[in-house]
């Protein structure tokens, strides 16, 4: 296992604390401790994982904060869509395209489908990728003793279609999705221009849409379950956007971690707060370092 992926593991135990207690603005020592780490062994990993330290992650993590850049958020995507333009990021290179299955598949659970699937190490743990012809069905963030768990109810959605392993196949598309926020970094290889993922997916017309919302929220930025409701046009749905937001099969690609609650509480994550904690401020991060990068 790549010694990235190891120090995330040790990294989401102190996460999972700061979670709970990053209003108390702990520092350094208080966070090492709770992980059985020197502060500067925990220090070192932090830096390594992230490139900030801990000290700078806390403060992305305040209410008042992620309240700013709520509205931040929704200022920016207002602006790019009166301008006719993309809200992605600097950062993100990422062009992501939506297409539901057709209604024949959708009833019959993939009938005729062929699907590739494989696990691999990412910035935030092992995750589990499944590819179809036409696109990526599915991407989750796991823990290893889960990775059985996960393939059944993967299985379960897509039950007529023909799973393959094919991890050579799959690792190729890992390194696409992360390769353009990891710059150089030797574990997703080098950095090159845009990529266009195509991402198959199976919802309600209703899903489908919140869904080709949350692709418009920028990296770095967080927005609301009701900023989300009103970009789709519909004000008064913010609990039903929440429930298409927890129904998405295909993470990061489709941001739901970039939804939190109005007052700049995280709110719920199916696959742990902590892991939501660790997207959010290290995209924050990796969005700040680049926009010092370019100002230089």
């Amino acid at each position: 296992m790549p010694d990235k992926l190891t120090n995330y593991y040790r990294i989401e135990k102190a996460l999972g604390f700061l979670a709970e207690n990053f209003r108390q603005q702990p520092d350094l020592a208080d966070i090492a401790t709770k992980v059985h780490m020197s502060p500067f062994h925990f220090q070192r990993i932090f830096t390594d994982w992230v490139g900030i330290s801990p000290k700078k992650f806390v403060q992305y993590l305040t209410l008042d904060y992620l309240r700013g850049k709520i509205r931040e958020t929704g200022n920016m995507m207002e602006a790019a869509d009166e301008a006719g333009l993309s809200s992605q990021s600097r950062v993100n290179e990422l062009f992501v395209k939506i297409e539901g299955v057709s209604p024949q598949q959708y009833k019959s659970l993939g009938k005729g489908l062929e699907i590739f699937y494989g696990y691999h190490a990412s910035p935030f743990g092992l995750c589990f990728i499944a590819v179809a012809e036409k696109g990526i069905c599915a991407l989750k963030f796991i823990d290893e003793e889960k990775s059985r768990d996960e393939f059944a109810i993967f299985s379960t959605q897509w039950k007529s279609a023909r799973l393959v392993h094919d991890p050579a196949l799959t690792q190729q598309y890992v390194r696409r999705i992360f390769h353009s926020m990891a710059g150089s970094d030797p574990m997703y290889g080098q950095k090159s221009a845009g990529e266009n993922l195509q991402l198959l997916v199976k919802g309600t017309g209703f899903q489908i849409k919140v869904w080709e919302a949350l692709v418009q929220i920028p990296f770095g930025s967080v927005t609301s379950f009701q900023q989300v409701a009103q970009i789709i046009g519909q004000p008064g749905a913010a609990r039903a956007v929440g429930s298409a937001v927890g129904n998405n099969h295909i993470l990061y690609l489709i941001p739901c971690h970039r939804v939190i609650s109005a007052d700049g509480s995280l709110g719920h994550y199916h696959f742990g707060k902590a892991r939501k904690l660790a997207m959010i401020g290290w995209e924050m991060s990796k969005d700040r370092i680049a926009g010092l990068t370019t100002e230089l």
